[in-house]
């Protein structure tokens, strides 16, 4: 069932979230897209996927019937949609017999706790942690760490889910029971919980695209991000920073040697690092596109972005090899993204489109993503997924989009009418 004269075919795992810019950087790459779903009965959070790019979508119930189906368009590659795609990809990759990272650490890459634990094994620098299924247990090992406060969280779900931070006894007892007592991201039962030592510093996201373990750095962004009454701390704003900065360097080296050891060698990586006063250490990795991208607002900051890196590395790994491995990204102009919270709570009945259209209009908004719909209960905001508005800034004035960003405060409320 080839079509060559529509490309070659590639498979994408799981396209939800901004693996919906996926499809569309394959065909500027001229390949043909085939969908598939790991589970299409899980209810999750995330953004479903837009089939309409795709030739066609298959489900993986029956894996075996699966390989022998998509063998059947004899796909060039498979790629990572989003972060519950991960272990699919990697065993359908393997079992094709395709370039991929392989599955001998598809577990570290997904398992928060296996992730770190498979770094200390390799001797690199991360935080402490324990994890269990008895809260009671999770309080005992923090009262031993006896350093106050700690992080408890699900052990894989994505973005601030359910992260807390927890200052005694108590806290961790009550955050473990609130995990437990409900489902990840993804839609699965968070059975056992993680605590961790915390990290003071100051956090930063660092993403590349590799091919065949060699890497391009596709963007440094610095958190910043507010505390909440609950101990919960949610994304506020991404900023980009140079790739000349001092700090960037030691930043990639890290990451690097982290994605050397977790064998992410092919398609888009994700970290989140903790710049200690000991130096860098990992709050986590994700094999998968940043959560916050945007490929046309990329190449409006950037000179590219992970959406067309991961397409162009899969279709011809050596026109990727030879323009973009060993390189980092070039900032174009200053790039924020911000994630607004809200305190309203009530159903939305509907937008007001003057606030929408006062927002759009400064000077440095590049995008407006609304992201609940008529009919969807608005809550306050809890973490990022709970986040209304992702608005996405650049310019060539960082004090612009600081001035446009506090507008923006003033004025976003008001775009949500509530009954």
């Amino acid at each position: 069932m080839e079509h060559p004269e529509n490309g070659p075919t590639a498979v994408i795992v799981d396209g939800y979230a901004t693996g919906n810019y996926l499809p569309a950087a394959f065909k500027r790459h001229g390949a043909q897209v085939l969908h598939v779903f790991s589970n299409r009965s899980v209810r999750n959070a995330l953004a479903v996927p837009d089939l309409s790019p795709y030739v066609t979508s298959l489900d993986a119930d029956d894996e075996e019937a699966l390989i022998e189906e998509l063998r059947r368009w004899s796909p060039a590659c498979v790629a990572t949609g989003s972060e519950m795609g991960v272990e699919l990809s990697d065993r359908l990759s393997e079992l094709l017999g395709l370039e991929g990272n392989g599955t001998e650490h598809s577990a570290a890459r997904r398992d928060k706790y296996e992730m770190l634990e498979t770094l200390r094994r390799a001797g690199i620098p991360c935080a402490q942690q324990f994890k269990s299924s008895d809260p009671r247990e999770l309080a005992d090992w923090a009262d031993g760490l006896d350093s106050y406060p700690v992080v408890v969280k699900p052990i894989s779900s994505t973005g601030s889910d359910g992260v807390t931070f927890c200052g005694d006894r108590a806290a961790v007892l009550s955050a473990a029971q609130s995990i437990q007592a409900s489902a990840d991201l993804f839609g699965r039962h968070n059975a056992e919980v993680l605590v961790q030592q915390r990290m003071d510093g100051t956090e930063y996201i660092v993403d590349a695209v590799s091919c065949r373990g060699r890497r391009f750095l596709s963007g440094v962004w610095r958190y910043e991000k507010r505390m909440l009454d609950s101990g919960r701390r949610i994304y506020d704003k991404d900023v980009l920073l140079s790739p000349d900065e001092p700090l960037v360097e030691e930043l990639k080296s890290y990451v690097y040697t982290v994605l050397d050891t977790l064998r992410i060698d092919y398609g888009a990586a994700h970290a989140e690092v903790m710049m200690t006063e000991d130096g860098p250490m990992l709050v986590e990795v994700a094999a998968r596109t940043n959560g916050n991208s945007h490929p046309e607002f990329h190449d409006a900051c950037m000179d590219a972005n992970q959406a067309d890196l991961v397409a162009l590395a899969a279709v011809d790994p050596e026109s990727f090899l030879q323009k973009y491995a060993g390189r980092d990204y070039r900032k174009l102009a200053e790039g924020v993204v911000h994630n607004a919270m809200t305190s309203l709570d009530g159903k939305i009945s509907g937008f007001d489109a003057d606030a929408v259209a006062a927002v759009s209009s400064l000077d440095s908004v590049f995008k407006v993503i609304v992201k609940p719909s008529v009919g969807d209960r608005l809550i306050p905001t809890q973490d990022l997924s709970s986040s209304p508005l992702r608005i996405f800034m650049t310019h060539q004035s960082r004090d612009n989009i600081l001035d446009d960003y506090e507008r923006i405060q003033q004025i976003k409320d008001r775009i949500f009418l509530l009954s």
